[in-house]
């Protein structure tokens, strides 16, 4: 650490916190709603535990390497070979590239609702795009000076959403249950559990003590998972799955929009909107600026070994051209590009891959059958959402059928 104080495990805990809470939040009660309340919360609690034990697993690689600039992709390269390092290296870019393109998306569309904007909406885009990028290139001390600043101010707006939205929430939403969309939840849910890019830092800030990491993780993800519950009981309680106006949780579904939108419609109040304005774009724009800067020096990094140039203007657009250009195009993919994120990506890189690592490098059968449990569990995640998206599985809301009273979806 070269003399730097040892942080406190609370103030790692927070940190871990303030990387979870991100785009995937935003979109969880939207994917989830469709389920129903109390099985969404269940599988939660399953998919927090996992993707707790992969960071474990990260973890203990980072102990084990000492190394300041730990370098995942390198890890598994090690220890799987070539086809584990560009597995690593192709899940990665999957992540960094998906989650951009939900962030643009994603704050157009709160941007362009929240404020009933009438221009097209890739005017937004690109005023977003280059608001966020610029800091990201040039701004991104000042924000990392201001995380602390920026966090509070996040968590205040989040709970007078929450505050604001009680009024409006009717238990009886909360015993709608399907399970037929639980599958299609899952992406979105590791999108938000996911913060383990940042776990290296966390190791190093708490001087490589493995219990305090151990405890910063566990804090960090339970206040997460707190946050992650408490918005999902918000939303469905106060949002219809389905009505005859367009601010229910199924037209929020079919629009691929944040669950902040048809909230702001429901409750009509001009402070909600302001907190969830502040809330949302908090929540994407350090998301952006930190995954963005990754991104930057994953692209450095290529540029060089790949094309012998670390030219900063071609590694600019390297890293934000295609997902600008991927969102101008194909606008509305924030719910899609998630499900990517989470379903392949992170699935991948932060479950099946430790996994395998897991059961490499176990010293005892229980170690060995808990590194098979994630190899399962995250496989089945992936194999789910490659069906999706090569149109082998469909398991999406058919409004026609809703509307022919084949699938009931209570309004009331």
């Amino acid at each position: 650490m070269g003399g730097q104080a040892k942080a406190p495990v609370l103030t790692v805990a927070i940190l871990i916190t303030g990387n979870l809470v991100g785009a995937g939040i935003l979109g969880l009660p939207i994917n989830t709603g469709l389920a129903g309340y109390v099985p969404s919360l269940i599988v939660m609690v399953l998919v927090w535990g996992l993707m707790l034990g992969s960071a474990v697993v990260i973890s203990d690689q980072v102990l084990a390497s000492g190394e300041e600039n730990f370098d995942l992709p390198s890890l598994f390269g090690r220890t799987l070979g070539p086809a584990g390092q560009w597995l690593a290296v192709l899940a990665n870019l999957l992540i960094l590239y998906g989650l951009l393109v939900a962030y643009l998306s994603g704050g157009t569309s709160i941007l362009v609702n929240l404020f009933n904007l009438t221009g097209p909406a890739w005017v937004v885009t690109l005023l977003f795009f280059a608001f966020s990028t610029i800091m990201t290139l040039f701004g991104v001390v000042i924000v990392r000076k201001g995380n602390a600043v920026l966090m509070v101010v996040m968590w205040l707006a989040f709970l007078g959403l929450v505050a604001l939205a009680l009024p409006e929430m009717k238990p009886g939403r909360l015993v709608f249950t399907d399970l037929v969309f639980i599958p299609s939840a899952l992406p979105i849910m590791l999108c938000a559990f996911h913060f383990h890019n940042i776990i290296p830092t966390a190791c190093h800030s708490l001087d490589l003590d493995r219990k305090a990491i151990l405890k910063a993780l566990l804090v960090g993800t339970l206040i997460g998972l707190g946050m992650n519950a408490l918005w999902n009981l918000t939303v469905m309680g106060a949002l219809p799955v389905s009505d005859s106006s367009q601010s229910n949780i199924l037209c929020a579904f079919q629009g691929g929009v944040p669950a902040t939108v048809p909230l702001a419609a429901i409750v009509g109040s001009k402070l909600f909107t302001t907190f969830g304005l502040a809330f949302a774009i908090l929540a994407i724009t350090t998301s952006y600026l930190a995954n963005g800067t990754a991104l930057l020096s994953f692209c450095r990094d290529m540029s060089q070994s790949l094309l012998g140039t670390r030219n900063a203007v071609l590694v600019a657009a390297l890293a934000f051209g295609p997902p600008l250009a991927v969102t101008l195009f194909y606008p509305n993919l924030f719910l899609r590009a998630l499900d990517m994120v989470g379903g392949v990506g992170i699935s991948l890189l932060f479950g099946i891959l430790p996994g395998v690592l897991l059961i490499r490098q176990a010293r005892s059968h229980r170690a060995r059958a808990l590194g098979l449990v994630m190899v399962v569990c995250f496989a089945g995640i992936l194999v789910f959402e490659l069906g999706q998206e090569f149109g082998l599985l469909r398991i999406d809301p058919d409004l026609e059928l809703w509307k022919a009273g084949l699938r009931m979806f209570p309004g009331k």
